[in-house]
């Protein structure tokens, strides 16, 4: 379907230098061992804090059909919409989407046709290339895990392993368990993996390079992984910012554009 071929516009291969960020380390005596219910609250906190988001750097996708990267722009405004710009060589424009909770619009910009319609799970997972709900997207983007349902829960196993918090909630009722490895001195989520039973993972993501903005520290790097489905996505930013007040997005359909209701 023309839809479908005009995803795989994200797949062109550009050269790129990546920005490795970093956080200074605190000193060690300013260190404080939290409770797992103090580590949780100021993990949502700190989630919680970025409420726009605007990022440049490298995706790369591999599945079963591709495996390719492409430079691109991403900008998020939470929780209603995600604007991504994929480029190809020498930065020309190959494709932009607006995704709201709602409704998208997928420009093609090769083809001089723009697709829209509602909002769908294979809309998503055709466009980003890995199964996670709107809300999953805004958040891996910005390399952060919604914690809001362990708020007021104890988890099942918790505890300090050198420089790491390592935390695991258990759900007997769907048979599924989320593990978490934080960062102590700047409470950065490093790994998090989601299993059902006791082996198969759903959903593994690793984050690292971190960079402090408004005060949280966020990831440069990010992989996330969906073995069952043999999806890998890769994020790397070049540069990135948040919660600035005028977040520029100029995304217009031109007028001899050709639109496709989805």
């Amino acid at each position: 379907m023309k839809f479908l071929k005009s995803i795989l516009l994200f797949t062109a291969i550009i050269p790129v230098f990546w920005f490795i960020g970093c956080v200074p380390s605190k000193p060690t005596e300013e260190l404080e061992i939290l409770s797992s219910e103090r580590l949780i609250n100021k993990l949502e906190v700190n989630r919680r804090r970025i409420k726009s988001f605007e990022g440049n750097g490298t995706i790369i996708v591999k599945n079963s059909q591709m495996n390719n990267s492409a430079s691109f722009r991403i900008v998020l405004q939470k929780p209603d919409s995600i604007y991504l710009t994929i480029y190809g060589p020498f930065g020309i424009e190959l494709a932009q989407s607006l995704v709201t909770k709602d409704n998208f619009v997928f420009y093609d910009a090769l083809q001089n046709t723009a697709y829209e319609g509602k909002v769908e799970e294979n809309v998503l997972r055709n466009i980003f290339k890995i199964d996670l709900s709107f809300n999953e997207l805004i958040d891996a983007f910005i390399g952060s895990v919604n914690l809001t349902e362990n708020l007021y829960k104890q988890p099942s196993s918790y505890e300090v392993v050198y420089d790491k918090y390592l935390i695991t909630y258990k759900d007997s009722l769907s048979d599924k368990t989320s593990e978490y490895k934080v960062d102590v001195r700047e409470l950065g989520i490093t790994e998090y993996s989601l299993r059902k039973g006791s082996n198969e993972i759903l959903i593994q993501g690793k984050y690292s390079d971190f960079g402090l903005i408004e005060g949280v520290a966020v990831p440069y790097k990010i992989e996330l992984q969906n073995p069952r489905e043999n999806q890998f996505v890769s994020v790397e930013y070049k540069s990135m910012s948040a919660n600035k007040k005028n977040i520029f997005v100029d995304f217009k359909i031109p007028e001899d554009a050709t639109i496709i209701k989805w």
